[in-house]
């Protein structure tokens, strides 16, 4: 009885030392990725812009474009909070890559995300839809993943549902 009364003790003690012990679980361990973006890359999502006739869209400082259909309202995303989009991603050749069905979204943590989508998702709120142009140091850089070339600017319209 007493070893047992004694382990039930020690297990009361321990939880309440772990629940105590948490490690800075209020802070968020993601940030805007601080990404330096060559002149070269952001004259190459000029020209596209140029070639396809997109006069509306803002250069970001950070060096991306991008054009804001619809702000929204409420909440502005951090790299620490849970999205919920609907997108279609596209190559400059208009080839989809990536998109979410039709009616669909899907919900990622922001912070683990492109440093591209890290930037401007939260130029919009929920409800809001904005179509980003991304130089490869933005996106996926020198790097093919998947059907996404290496070097590739990249285009995302993007509808922000929800942040959480």
């Amino acid at each position: 009885m007493r070893t047992s009364l004694l382990s039930f003790f020690f297990l009361v003690v321990l939880a309440g030392v772990l629940s105590c012990n948490k490690d800075d679980d209020d802070t968020c361990p993601y940030t805007d990725p601080n990404v330096s973006v060559p002149a070269a890359e952001v004259q190459a999502v000029q020209a596209y812009l140029t070639s396809k006739g997109i006069t509306n869209a803002t250069l970001d400082p950070r060096g991306f474009y991008y054009v804001i259909t619809t702000p929204g309202s409420g909440a502005v995303a951090s790299p620490c909070n849970n999205i919920t989009i609907s997108y279609v991603g596209k190559l400059t050749n208009d080839n989809i890559f990536d998109q979410t069905p039709v009616g669909a979204s899907r919900t990622f943590l922001l912070g683990q995300l492109i440093p591209g989508w890290i930037k401007g998702i939260p130029l919009v709120k929920p409800g809001g839809k904005i179509s980003l142009y991304l130089p490869p140091s933005l996106g996926y850089g020198s790097v093919q993943n998947g059907p996404i070339p290496a070097n590739s600017v990249l285009i995302f319209d993007i509808d922000l549902l929800n942040v959480q």
